[in-house]
């Protein structure tokens, strides 16, 4: 009895204004509340979005930021980790000999080619070839990659930055890096020492797109 004439005197003292100004004032900020939840949201999947759409040419895999003063370009670091794999080319020389080309671009380079059809400026394509070993599967006679045997290094430039250098020209840098020497550029002109094995690709600029699936519309 005691508690219900508390309460009876608590709701005396209480006016209806401020009761509906209270219900006003906390739905008010339930309504904001959501909104600014759902902007963050918005805004989290926009970011997210931009950074899936294309090449990122301003962070580490700049293409240009393996280029010294000179137009020698040095050979990624830790790109089979960092890089992703276009596709491999299995090559047999007239002896039967078989090579496996692996060839690697950074993140982001194989979508802005699905969506632009061509090489973003900057893009960086590193083929690491191997020898091979084979034998007797269950599936038949397999080869499979064995031991490093050169790098070349591409990276696309629009611009012709670099005119008159005897390593850049049709668009692209090129470089060369054999496993003895493996810190080592030793490629002096590229006409000589890389467009030769390039020249049946010439009309997909200088690459041969149709060994890398993943440049092709999903």
């Amino acid at each position: 009895m005691k508690a219900a004439q508390q309460l009876r005197n608590l709701l005396r003292n209480v006016e209806p204004g401020n009761i509906t100004k209270a219900l006003l004032t906390s739905v008010r900020l339930k309504y904001y509340t959501i909104l600014i939840l759902t902007l963050v949201i918005l805004a989290g999947y926009q970011v997210k979005s931009q950074n899936n759409t294309g090449y990122k040419k301003n962070n580490s895999d700049s293409g240009f930021d393996l280029v010294d003063k000179s137009g020698i370009i040095r050979k990624p670091s830790e790109y089979r980790d960092r890089y992703e794999a276009l596709g491999v080319f299995s090559v047999a020389d007239l002896n039967g000999d078989v090579e496996m080309h692996y060839t690697y671009a950074p993140p982001g380079a194989a979508e802005y080619y699905r969506k632009n059809g061509k090489f973003a400026d900057g893009t960086v394509l590193v083929k690491e070839v191997f020898g091979s070993d084979h034998g007797q599967l269950t599936t038949g006679d397999a080869h499979w990659a064995s031991g490093t045997k050169v790098w070349f290094i591409m990276i696309k430039d629009s611009k012709g930055r670099y005119s008159g250098n005897p390593l850049w020209g049709d668009g692209w840098g090129w470089a060369l890096y054999k496993s003895d020497a493996p810190d080592k550029q030793i490629a002096t002109d590229y006409k000589k020492d890389c467009l030769g094995c390039h020249i049946p690709a010439q009309k997909t600029d200088w690459v041969y797109v149709q060994g890398y699936p993943v440049l092709a519309s999903k």
